[in-house]
């Protein structure tokens, strides 16, 4: 589906801006310039992040499949407590009293000489599946069915050193009720592009429930030559909920000048959102008296994630009612290719990713892009 600026329009008038998640560099210092810099910013937090990602398979010159998804986030500055730390709203403190803490997300002991790092990432976004033929009015057995996902996250980052424990919880709708089909129109007639004709065939209305927990390990930076280096962040988690179960795993590996702070580049898969940026990054230090002559940074990513899909409600169909759906194939993966620059407060990534086949009766394997852009503030 071509729609490169896509539900963005449709998400202005829908809701107030929403918030993300971004990127910081690892500036390069000796050990002497680091414990002044230390000294200088003293308890100073992070700030907050916010990040817009667009995804589209317009960059690979197609428009079917996992056509576009659009999100919007916000990754708050580092906090010292879920449950009272005054830099989360009033309301996000009490809702984190009502819920279970999940896997110690909300072990709230004082952190030991800052090893712990906790954040709170808040996301909307909207995500679009299509069949092939877009004139085709009636069911097509052998593509996949219409559907749409709009839906609101919430999710805890626990951070350690050089690993990062991510619990998201996303609830939305799928359906009509979705807003893809009047999104996609009206992208489709502001660039006139002819519309898709058998989103009458879409899913049914049905309510979504994805609970998603990931762990990330980075390896220390290894330096290569002059600035240049490279990181390796592993990956692993689980995703359980009518619109995905799964098992998934995998690794990015980094290459370039002054690697940033954080976990990594990824598309918008759930778990994402991990580009925050770290202690070591003067964005996240922001003070008088302090500045860094290199507040600059540029590098190539390769990426890879594996999944084992026992549910995907876009390809099985809906839950609860009758609906179009294939058989899918219970192993896909992702290989993403890419490069990502930092300059003063922002975090600008694109990535092309290559999807292998995901049922039985597709003809061929999926591409897309993905770009995101983070400020922190």
């Amino acid at each position: 589906m071509k729609t490169t600026a896509v539900t963005l329009l449709t998400w202005l008038t829908l809701s107030a801006p929403i918030l993300a998640a971004t990127t910081a560099t690892e500036p390069l210092l000796s050990q002497p310039l680091l414990a002044e810099k230390k000294a200088l910013l003293g308890s100073e937090n992070n700030p907050g992040t916010i990040t817009f990602y667009l995804e589209n398979d317009l960059f690979a010159d197609t428009d079917q499949q996992y056509t576009n998804g659009v999100r919007f986030s916000w990754t708050s500055p580092d906090l010292t407590s879920y449950l009272d730390d005054e830099n989360l709203p009033v309301w996000a403190r009490q809702y984190n009293r009502y819920i279970t803490a999940p896997l110690g997300v909300f072990d709230d002991t004082p952190p030991k000489q800052d090893e712990i790092v906790r954040n709170l990432v808040i996301t909307l976004g909207q995500q679009m599946f299509t069949p092939k033929d877009s004139k085709r009015t009636t069911i097509d057995p052998d593509d996949r069915p219409y559907a749409g996902w709009l839906y609101l996250g919430m999710g805890y980052h626990l951070k350690h050193k050089q690993r990062m424990d991510s619990a998201i919880m996303n609830i939305g709708l799928i359906g009509p009720a979705s807003l893809a089909k009047e999104a996609q129109d009206l992208i489709h007639d502001v660039r006139g592009i002819d519309k898709f004709d058998g989103w009458d065939n879409q899913l049914n209305n049905e309510l979504g429930l994805q609970l998603v927990y990931e762990r990330k390990y980075r390896t220390p930076v290894q330096r290569i030559k002059g600035a240049f280096e490279y990181d390796v962040i592993w990956h692993g988690g689980a995703s359980l909920g009518n619109v995905a179960t799964y098992l998934n795993a995998g690794a990015e590996m980094r290459f370039g000048w002054f690697l940033p702070d954080d976990f990594g580049t990824s598309s918008l898969r759930p778990g994402g959102d991990n580009s925050a940026p770290g202690k070591n990054d003067p964005r996240t230090q922001k003070t008088t008296g302090y500045s860094r002559d290199q507040n600059f940074g540029l590098h190539g990513f390769m990426a890879l994630d594996g999944r084992w899909v026992l549910r995907d409600i876009f390809l099985d169909g809906n839950t609860f009612s009758n609906s179009h759906s294939v058989d899918k194939k219970n192993l896909v993966g992702d290989f993403s290719i890419g490069a990502s620059m930092l300059i003063d407060d922002w975090k600008l990534s694109y990535a092309r990713v290559f999807r292998s086949k995901e049922f039985d009766t597709q003809k061929e394997t999926h591409s897309f892009g993905s770009f995101s852009a983070s400020y922190s503030f």
